[in-house]
């Protein structure tokens, strides 16, 4: 069974800065490209970042020098470092881990960005 479990979401004030992790059973995660995408009530779900099984980064511009995201093959682990967070990155943060043929979600975790 495939299960991505994301953690590290929570209530932020503007400018600080969270690490959410993704953890995934099931999959040999090095041979997936993994990413983060996120969603918030009323919109479609949008790109935040991708990594694939060799380390190339994609990153949405609306993030771009403020989020980096990473990966550790040997713990089937993979992160998203979120600095000089605003308002506007408020939302459930989902990871996400595809290959051909295959794609996986976790369940999200809720960032709150408010003073």
């Amino acid at each position: 069974q495939v299960q991505l479990v994301e953690s590290g979401g929570g209530l932020v004030q503007p400018g600080g800065s969270l690490r959410l992790s993704c953890v995934a059973s099931g999959i040999t995660f090095r041979d997936y490209i993994m990413g983060w995408y996120r969603q918030t009530p009323g919109k479609q779900r949008e790109l935040v970042a991708t990594i694939s099984s060799s380390g190339s980064v994609n990153t949405d511009n609306s993030v771009k020098g403020r989020f980096t995201i990473g990966r550790d093959n040997g713990k089937n682990t993979g992160y998203l470092q979120m600095d000089n967070l605003n308002p506007d990155d408020t939302a459930v943060y989902l990871c996400n881990a595809r290959t051909l043929g295959e794609d996986y979600w976790g369940q999200g975790t809720q960032v709150t960005v408010s003073s």
